[in-house]
């Protein structure tokens, strides 16, 4: 995903589960980990087997609500689930925006670091 700070890109597994998300610099090319969930609420492969307080459809209206109150009209427009948290890209028509929702706590973060979202590619 192309946004006017940085790409973005997640990083899944053969069965399609999330791994981790990372960000690229969009005139280096460098490559990092993104900042919030994904270092912070990622609990890595050994994590897929704790229990969730929150399954993806139950992240998935935590998130709703939040955009309820955040960005009147908005709706989750694709979603994946990493391992302690699920990420969401929200947006009216189109893509505005990302949040991820802990799957333990239900805490909402916000991707504030990506700027407008330019477009993506598969």
């Amino acid at each position: 995903m192309a946004f006017s700070q940085n790409y973005y890109a997640q990083i899944v597994d053969d069965q399609g589960r999330g791994l981790g998300e990372v960000l690229v610099d969009r005139y280096t090319g460098a490559v990092y980990p993104e900042p919030g969930p994904n270092m912070m609420w990622n609990r890595g492969p050994a994590g897929w087997s704790a229990p969730a307080r929150y399954d993806l459809e139950a992240a998935k209206q935590l998130a709703a609500d939040f955009l309820n109150g955040f960005l009147p009209g908005a709706r989750i427009v694709e979603e994946q689930a990493f391992s302690g948290y699920y990420t969401f890209d929200f947006g009216r028509d189109g893509i505005e925006g990302m949040l991820s929702i802990n799957a333990y706590t239900g805490e909402v973060w916000i991707h504030g670091w990506h700027g407008p979202f330019l477009g993506e590619d598969e």
